[in-house]
């Protein structure tokens, strides 16, 4: 009798035990789910703040770098021709970094989980798809591959990441169309309005020159009379098209309505700003567009280089003095002052 209760307490010993294990077990398995929502709820918290792409991708490197180690993330969304990179390096390293990156995002097997670099680096990729759209998130690592414990991080986040994605996108769409013409898509006089007060005091600060130059299109109102409207918006696209390709990525174009543009040429000088409204002038004309046999459109073009002291309205009125010179003295021309 005494062998038998001996085994019965040996046997409740034992299921106690192994009931004690699993409630270990359980408690181990809940204190990860709680640490893991709790990681999510502040990666929540930290894209909620932010509404630019650029930003959001910088938020989601910071959140996760203390978990996952990583030298660069980047987005890049096709259909909205939408890209930003992330890096942590410097110098030629992160030339480097940066031209593995371009090369995961162009590669054509958009399958491909992980890539090496010939210098060793790991590069892991994620297709981010949305009811609306997808994209390409990467992840470049310098030696090492992602653990599967780390890839199930990153798993775990991309829900958070992409309705935060989608949202920086929209967001960008919609600023971008208040800043932009809906006709060219040329920035419009908010952008102008904005930007060209910066220039001018940083052409104050830096001692620059800094030329402005009003265009005006000449016989767009008989192409408007004579071919429809309808046509006009096609002529108005075409001539903005031509400039946008003459002019370069640091001047500031902008259409200020009808057939009325304003170009600000930063760190240039009256001579050599006559040397590129001269090509723009000569482009149009290129077009050959003519309303009639014997009517032609073209552009007469005014400028002026601004005078240190001299406010906007200023400058603004001595460069439309100079534009009605150019339609004076015969259009399809450009006048320096």
């Amino acid at each position: 009798m005494s062998i038998i209760t001996s085994m019965q307490e040996d046997n409740s010993i034992g299921r106690h035990d192994g009931e004690f294990d699993q409630v270990m077990v359980e408690l181990d398995h809940f204190r990860r789910q709680t640490e893991r929502l709790d990681l999510m709820n502040k990666l929540h918290a930290r894209m909620a703040g932010v509404l630019e792409l650029a930003g959001m991708i910088e938020a989601y490197s910071i959140w996760l770098m203390p978990h996952v180690e990583h030298e660069l993330i980047g987005y890049k969304n096709q259909s909205r021709d939408k890209k930003h990179l992330f890096c942590s390096g410097h110098g030629p390293k992160r030339r480097s970094i940066m031209a593995f990156a371009e090369e995961l995002f162009n590669h054509s097997d958009r399958n491909i989980s992980c890539c090496v670099s010939e210098d060793g680096r790991y590069g892991h990729k994620w297709l981010i798809e949305t009811a609306e759209d997808s994209g390409i998130l990467i992840i470049l690592k310098d030696d090492v591959a992602l653990s599967d414990n780390e890839i199930n991080l990153i798993n775990e986040s991309l829900l958070i990441l992409a309705e935060s994605l989608r949202r920086a996108l929209e967001y960008e769409e919609l600023f971008d169309s208040a800043r932009k013409d809906a006709l060219t898509g040329l920035s419009n006089r908010r952008v102008f309005d904005e930007r060209i007060v910066e220039i001018m005091d940083a052409a104050r600060r830096h001692n620059r020159a800094v030329t402005m130059a009003s265009l005006d299109l000449d016989h767009f109102k008989q192409i408007n009379d004579n071919l429809g409207h309808q046509q006009g918006d096609k002529v108005l696209k075409q001539v903005a098209e031509v400039f946008k390709k003459g002019v370069r990525t640091t001047d500031l174009l902008v259409r200020i309505g009808g057939d009325e543009f304003i170009l600000v040429m930063d760190s240039t000088d009256r001579d050599s700003g006559r040397i590129l409204a001269e090509r723009l002038c000569q482009a149009v004309s290129d077009l050959d567009i003519r309303a009639d046999a014997d009517t032609r459109l073209g552009v007469s073009i005014g400028m002026a280089q601004w005078q240190n002291g001299e406010s906007l309205d200023q400058w603004m009125e001595r460069v439309d003095d100079i534009l009605y010179n150019a339609k004076a003295e015969g259009r399809s021309r450009v006048s320096v002052a």
